[in-house]
């Protein structure tokens, strides 16, 4: 089996994506650049850094009802779909509040885990935002219309990140194998059915601490450490907020990847996790995951585990070593590293 690979920079982070075997449609190196193209395509119209870009033109347009294009309305509706399934927990419409907390430009490099953890304050889970703006969020696919409330900002991050690896998944499927690594959301498949490893890695210093075998389905990393920072007032800051509050959430875990069948699922389950804290991360995971706590600690949920199951393994608690970025690599063996 022939296999064609990329790795190129996209969504602020790296992007990949391995084909293997040719099919009618397309050979490996041409699906391989349509992958390509079509991320970087993606990324120009749903980054929220550019005025001009379709999402920017959606959160800035005072209309209740909105035309947008069919994958921007699958973006809202995934947005809707999430917090829905999370009572709240996952919240897509808090772009104000992100921005507010000092997000508004590609960061630097993070703050290290280890200073923002010891200057963070007190520890507790997420809840949902009282307002639930997600409540009168929705497409309309017969009329290609966004319906939401006027000022209803929506952040793209993982959720746009995790569509864009299953709608690829669609037209890759036919090949004999592909990974698509979509800065951190990664989707598998192919009709042989071929296992590849996806390396878990520590955010205090990038270890691999455990290795899943994945031949199919969608893998997700969320956590606190990669996009960090300190705010106005000289707090730790990051980008995945507690919706109750609009700020920051310090929950106790600071990383988990999901396993789940889509790349979206994954990435939905993986940041329910951290924002419910360590006494309710493993109910996210019932295809299985690794959630890291402050103290270093690491529970590894197996892979078959159901919905609900405690089976973890969980690895004695150590001091966090000093912070180090995880990064991803090309999807032949990939890492799943948070955004």
């Amino acid at each position: 089996m022939t296999e064609s690979t990329a790795t190129f920079p996209c969504f602020g982070s790296t992007c990949g994506v391995l084909v293997g075997g040719d099919a009618a449609a397309a050979t490996a190196d041409e699906a391989v650049e349509r992958t390509r193209r079509s991320l970087l395509r993606w990324h120009r119209r749903f980054t929220r850094f550019s005025p001009t870009s379709e999402l920017s033109r959606l959160n800035a347009d005072r209309r209740a009802v909105v035309p947008v294009s069919a994958l921007m309305g699958r973006f809202v509706q995934a947005v809707a779909d999430a917090a829905a399934r999370t009572g709240g927990l996952v919240d897509g419409t808090l772009l104000r509040e992100v921005e507010a907390a000092g997000y508004r430009a590609d960061l630097r490099a993070p703050l290290p885990l280890d200073l923002a953890l010891a200057l963070a304050p007190r520890r507790r889970p997420a809840a949902p935002s009282p307002h639930r703006r997600w409540r009168e969020l929705r497409f309309d696919r017969d009329a290609g219309v966004a319906r939401r409330p006027p000022g209803v900002a929506l952040d793209s991050g993982g959720l746009a990140k995790g569509l864009f690896a299953d709608v690829l998944a669609g037209p890759l499927s036919v090949h004999e194998a592909f990974a698509v690594d979509c800065a951190g959301d990664l989707r598998l498949g192919g009709t042989r059915n071929l296992a590849r490893p996806v390396e878990v890695q520590t955010p205090f210093d990038g270890r691999v601490l455990h290795v899943f075998e994945v031949a199919a389905g969608g893998v997700a990393t969320s956590g606190i450490g990669r996009r960090s920072w300190l705010d106005t007032r000289g707090a730790p800051a990051h980008h995945l907020l507690d919706p109750a509050t609009g700020r920051p959430a310090f929950t106790g875990v600071v990383q988990v990847t999901a396993l789940a069948p889509t790349a979206l699922e994954a990435e939905i389950r993986a940041k329910a996790a951290v924002l419910s804290g360590p006494d309710g991360a493993a109910e996210w995971l019932p295809d299985g995951g690794v959630i890291i706590a402050d103290d270093g600690g690491v529970a590894v949920i197996p892979a078959s585990s159901g919905r609900g199951s405690r089976a973890a393994h969980r690895s004695p608690a150590a001091p966090a070593p000093p912070s180090a970025p995880s990064a991803g690599t090309a999807p032949a063996a990939a890492s799943a590293s948070p955004r």
